[in-house]
């Protein structure tokens, strides 16, 4: 550090930030940023890579669907990433998609007819790397405001950003997925022993444990993304934390709670029937809110 650095860092910490904030930038994401949006403006095809996670690749979604109406949109799936830190019970085994998600996603995937294909990358020429998102140097609130700000979009996310038909056989449950990451300690569900109805949709093991509060939950092992869609589709709501599960809720803008995390408030509920909550007051208060909606 130059003597100049070094007495602005000790006598003007903030334009020392601000310095040190724009010499990142300039060196490492100025021309990402410049390079997509080059190729946004002049291209009529584009190619889009993701690595997952599985809500990542969903929230992703709502960035592409409004880049269709004027381009081609390819979507290319990374497999075996690692993820490189530690994710507590991911059923990925370490890496952030693998060739069974790939399979349960796709018929998912394969039903937004603003995709023109969803194909495993092979080596095929890639316009945008949406993986970028993990590494813009600013801290957001809402997943699908990473690939707002990567790509130069802005979305209305009151509106469904994805597109599935209701299931053909279970309809107005009360749909529950709770994973095992980013809970919050302030809540419990076992006052939901007082209601019927409930479906809980995730993982086996997750609803093993969810059980031990609220014992009068049913399980149902989706086949695949799109089914877990269906259901969520034709639920009278939706309760999760952060998780697949809450991203496909969140696309299609169904009435739903989420489950926010004190530790990492990543996710913003958009629409006139989304709510989160913190506090056990308030999750008992919109859940009567939604359980009575009109």
């Amino acid at each position: 550090m130059d003597i100049l650095k070094f007495i602005l860092k000790i006598f003007n910490k903030k334009k020392y930030q601000n310095e040190k904030n724009l010499s990142l930038y300039n060196k490492s994401y100025k021309d990402i940023i410049e390079t997509i949006n080059q190729k946004i403006q002049n291209n009529t095809k584009l190619n889009f890579l993701h690595s997952g996670h599985l809500g990542d690749i969903i929230t992703s979604l709502a960035a592409i669907k409004k880049i269709s109406l004027s381009h081609e949109c390819n979507l290319f799936i990374n497999l075996n990433k690692k993820i490189g830190y530690d994710y507590h019970n991911h059923p990925g085994k370490g890496f952030f998609m693998n060739e069974e998600f790939f399979n349960k996603l796709y018929p998912l995937l394969k039903c937004q007819n603003y995709l023109k294909s969803i194909q495993i990358h092979k080596n095929e020429y890639i316009d945008i790397n949406l993986d970028h998102f993990r590494i813009l140097p600013v801290k957001l609130i809402n997943p699908p405001r990473y690939y707002f700000h990567l790509l130069g979009q802005k979305v209305n996310l009151s509106e469904p950003f994805i597109d599935v038909g209701e299931h053909d056989k279970i309809k107005d449950k009360i749909v529950i997925i709770r994973s095992f990451r980013f809970r919050n300690g302030f809540i419990n569900y076992k006052f939901l022993q007082n209601y019927n109805d409930l479906l809980f949709i995730g993982l086996k093991n997750e609803y093993e444990d969810f059980i031990k509060d609220v014992p009068n939950t049913e399980f149902y092992n989706c086949k695949n993304f799109l089914e877990m869609a269906q259901i969520i589709k034709s639920s009278k709501f939706f309760i999760g934390n952060q998780s697949l599960g809450y991203a496909i809720a969140d696309g299609l803008n169904v009435p739903r709670l989420l489950e926010n995390c004190p530790d990492y408030s990543a996710v913003q509920p958009e629409g006139k029937h989304a709510y989160d909550f913190f506090y056990q007051p308030h999750f008992e208060k919109w859940f009567k809110v939604l359980l009575d909606k009109k």
